[in-house]
């Protein structure tokens, strides 16, 4: 594992439906989108999420945690921190959660000043909103 400083990280932005991955390097502090994966009322193929910590060994892992804007938690943050414990228990990696909110609208208002699709049911911005997520731990762990 390396320091604090020179880990690799990978985050996640849970949902329900589509859970968005991103991988990023500390010492940069920056991150890229990898893949969104299908889930089933929030439940992934783990069997997909064991191969992509094979893939890129990250030292970290970041969950997103979805708190309402004045600071409360709601369903989806204590299916996030689930979420988060099932990566940890089942794969023996550190779980962080980072505050998320507006990740997706943020994610969102990239999307669309691009000119890109507009559809986001149909084309999520999951993985771009993980990038963000991963963004703000890396800024947070930098203080």
């Amino acid at each position: 594992m390396r320091e604090p400083g020179q880990r690799q990280v990978m985050a996640f932005d849970f949902g329900t439906r589509r859970i968005g991955v991103a991988f990023g390097q500390e010492l940069l502090g920056s991150a890229r989108p990898l893949t969104m994966l299908p889930a089933r009322d929030g439940i992934p193929d783990w069997l997909v999420i064991e191969k992509l910590l094979a893939e890129w060994q990250p030292d970290q892992v970041v969950v997103g945690l979805p708190l309402n804007m004045d600071d409360t938690e709601n369903d989806m943050c204590d299916r996030a921190r689930k979420f988060g414990k099932r990566l940890h228990g089942r794969f023996h990696v550190p779980v962080a959660m980072v505050d998320e909110r507006l990740t997706s609208f943020e994610a969102k208002g990239e999307v669309m000043a691009a000119g890109g699709e507009r559809d986001f049911g149909k084309h999520g911005v999951d993985d771009l909103a993980a990038v963000l997520i991963l963004e703000t731990w890396f800024r947070q762990v930098a203080n």
